[in-house]
């Protein structure tokens, strides 16, 4: 029986665009029962609606298949790679470095659950458990790294960690970061210097009232609530925290995927 398709799935173009990121084996290897396009689809019907594994529809491979491969696939980095040859693709064909040279850093608190372990922290500001979010993007808001935390740690104290990352994924390009006024700090200062970036505050005046529109840090505040349309990124529905990230880039791939995608065909 032919399966019904999901607003969720992929296109041809864009499957084929995938696919060499995505075939850790031959497509066809005979250890292979279920197609790859279909476990992707089902991985991705995950991402978006935010159902439990084992809720999976029965016209998708089985739960226990689509979880072991989006597994491997998160170890081995797939989905990150190919979100850094999209962004690589996007800034050339708008005419910016292949690379960026400045970066916006923010996180947010996911809400915890009880797969969530020792990633919960409470965030008295907030008034929320569950772990951090830290994510890094460049001045188009796409997405360069992240990483996780448990709430109750400061968002400076992952500064030195975020830009050594940054910096190497970029190749050594970076020279700015542009943060929020939680980063303040002379240790959080020398901790961007030690990968030879500049930590820029941007503050918000005094005198204002309601919603600012603040310069650079309105561009991660953008990714952040495009990230939010993916409904597995809602909770941490997580127990590992490389499942959590791998997502991340599940959802950072797909909106990228959405912006060059006539430029596919």
């Amino acid at each position: 029986m032919t399966r019904r398709t999901s607003p969720s799935d992929v296109d041809d173009e864009t499957y084929h665009f995938l696919l060499p990121y995505l075939a850790l084996s031959p497509e066809h290897a005979p250890q292979r029962k279920y197609p790859l396009r279909d476990v992707l689809n089902a991985l991705l019907w995950m991402s978006r609606t935010g159902a439990q594994w084992a809720y999976v529809p029965h016209d998708f491979p089985p739960p226990e298949i689509v979880r072991s491969q989006a597994q491997r696939w998160f170890a081995a980095h797939c989905f990150e790679n190919a979100v850094h040859d999209l962004r690589l693709f996007t800034r050339v064909q708008q005419q910016r470095g292949g690379e960026p040279t400045a970066i916006i850093v923010d996180s947010r608190t996911l809400q915890s659950t009880p797969e969530s372990g020792h990633r919960a922290g409470y965030d008295g500001a907030k008034r929320r458990k569950g772990p951090n979010v830290h994510l890094v993007v460049d001045t188009l808001g796409h997405l360069v790294t992240l990483m996780t935390s448990p709430a109750h740690e400061q968002d400076r104290a992952q500064v030195f960690d975020l830009c050594r990352e940054a910096q190497e994924i970029t190749g050594g390009m970076l020279e700015v970061a542009f943060v929020d006024q939680g980063y303040t700090g002379q240790a959080t200062q020398e901790a961007a210097r030690q990968s030879n970036i500049e930590l820029v505050v941007v503050k918000r005046s005094d005198a204002s009232r309601g919603f600012v529109l603040l310069p650079r840090r309105w561009v991660v505040e953008r990714s952040l609530a495009w990230l939010s349309r993916f409904r597995r990124l809602g909770r941490d529905l997580e127990r590992l925290s490389s499942t959590l990230i791998g997502f991340h880039f599940v959802a950072a791939c797909v909106l990228m995927l959405a912006k060059i995608r006539p430029f596919l065909g």
